[in-house]
């Protein structure tokens, strides 16, 4: 400061002006950062603040990793159910879904027609008000289709029809079941070598329920008339209805065989 002294008078500035001028010229470049240095300090982090950034960090990883080991658990878990039901589906019969429908179907129905014994109702008759016409049309079609009427074929053909048509009603009775059972042990499932002639005695409900049956029949049969077409084109080969039904028999069995003989009668070439 001493050496600029000579120059105060000529600046016209005092003293202590002319000082602190003079040290701002001198130290302004240290005295005052720019503001880039500012943000480079302020953005350099401390080591807490980085070992917090990194516990952070670490604590994110093992969530991560918490949760991907809870998903592989569940699907674990998953896939051994799947598996369980899968075993359990093989082991079942092939068609059991159908089954199962059928038995819930079964209960449905039995269950209306409790609620409509105790309501005084026709369950047949409520059963045709709750359906369309269209479903009635097709579950007939289905029962033809299943139960198809060929007619007559041969006799042991009419006596299965007649046996099937018979027990197809028939209740079994399971108290009179166990009894048997409990009575005759191994002996009530026949081999081919068991000789059981003779030896059931049938109770006397089973008997008055055999009775009613036949009578029943007996009725049916009284009351049953079927209307048979009538052939004008038909050949007249019968002298009466009795030998009608037997030349209708006779060529049942026995017309493929006597076919040409009875052409050759006709045409009057048989030697």
């Amino acid at each position: 400061l001493e050496l600029h002294s000579n120059l105060f008078p000529s600046t016209g500035l005092p003293e202590e002006d002319w000082c602190h001028l003079h040290h701002h010229w001198t130290f302004r470049g240290k005295q005052h950062p720019s503001e880039e240095e500012e943000e480079e300090e302020e953005a350099e982090p401390g080591p807490a603040a980085a070992a917090a950034a990194a516990e952070q960090r670490r604590e994110q990883r093992l969530r991560q990793f918490r949760e991907l080991q809870m998903k592989r658990y569940e699907a674990c878990r998953l896939n051994s159910q799947e598996m369980l039901e899968e075993n359990k589906r093989l082991k079942l019969p092939p068609n059991w879904e159908a089954k199962k429908a059928r038995m819930e179907w079964k209960l449905q129905v039995q269950e209306k027609k409790k609620e409509c014994a105790a309501r005084g109702e026709d369950y047949e008759w409520v059963k045709l008000l709750e359906i369309s016409a269209e479903d009635a049309e097709r579950w007939e079609r289905k029962k033809r289709k299943k139960n198809p009427d060929l007619g007559f074929s041969d006799y042991a053909a009419a006596q299965l029809c007649q046996y099937q048509r018979l027990t197809r009603h028939l209740k079994p009775d399971l108290e009179q079941y166990e009894k048997l059972k409990e009575q005759y042990g191994e002996a009530l499932y026949p081999t081919p070598d068991s000789l059981l002639h003779g030896t059931h005695v049938p109770s006397k409900e089973g008997v008055d329920r055999m009775v009613a049956d036949l009578e029943k029949q007996m009725e049916k049969r009284k009351k049953y008339s079927r209307r048979r077409p009538y052939n004008d084109d038909a050949i007249i080969d019968y002298i009466n209805e009795r030998n009608s039904k037997f030349n209708q028999k006779a060529v049942r069995f026995y017309g493929k065989h006597t076919a040409e003989i009875k052409q050759n009668l006709e045409r009057g070439t048989a030697v």
